[in-house]
């Protein structure tokens, strides 16, 4: 089930051109149980830290301002599913919806992160439905570093290899950090949207030429 949370605003265009006030930017949180995903995502959205949660799939929405422009935020915090393959946690209509996706692994816990590793090469699998979604992976709960069994270079070198960005946090104590993980989504998705335009302008281009030179020749 996927409860969906708004805040008391209107939707708004997913376009982030720079004629817009308002801008939005779809969020996928992935990544195994028990990692602080929803920690993480209700850090970012409250400033609170609240430690437990049901199992419950959400959909939030929110609006944070930012140089200026509104930016609507909304944030599939996804469940990963216990009784199925890796293979079997990530969604097409997951993927279609998403802008950006934020990985999340527990660095107490070596498995939450080969969970990241398998579902990152999920994503790169799914080929021009997942190519161009800008993914940032993130190593959280660094407040534990009496149980690390991931190391921060550890993580940083597969994010590098992945083509992804990293960051190592605790939603337990800090929101600064959850900030800068979805403020660099942000800039990211913006980034990808930019490149799209170029090359779709690129393509109009090569249309009109070949249009016009197919004429002449005729």
């Amino acid at each position: 089930m996927v409860v969906l949370i708004k805040s008391n605003s209107q939707p708004c265009s997913k376009a982030m051109d720079g004629n817009q006030h308002k801008a939005e930017a779809n969020v996928l949180l992935l990544g195994a149980e028990n990692v602080g995903k929803s920690a993480l995502t209700v850090r970012f959205l409250t400033r609170r830290f609240i430690g437990e949660y049901g199992d419950i799939e959400s959909i939030y929405s929110h609006i944070d301002k930012i140089d200026g422009r509104e930016i609507s935020f909304n944030i599939w915090d996804s469940l990963y599913p216990q009784s199925c393959e890796t293979t079997e946690s990530i969604s097409e209509k997951q993927l279609q919806w998403a802008d950006g996706v934020i990985l999340v692994y527990s660095i107490c816990d070596r498995s939450s992160f080969e969970v990241v590793r398998q579902q990152v090469q999920l994503i790169r699998q799914m080929g021009k439905l997942s190519a161009s979604v800008p993914i940032i992976i993130v190593g959280n709960k660094r407040d534990l570093q009496h149980q690390r069994a991931v190391s921060s270079e550890e993580g940083r070198l597969f994010a590098l290899s992945a083509d992804c960005s990293f960051f190592e946090i605790s939603a337990a104590e800090t929101y600064h950090g959850v900030l800068l993980v979805f403020h660099e989504l942000l800039e990211l998705i913006k980034e990808t949207r930019t490149l799209k335009k170029g090359v779709a302008g690129i393509k109009g281009i090569v249309r009109s030429v070949s249009a016009v030179f197919g004429k002449k020749r005729e």
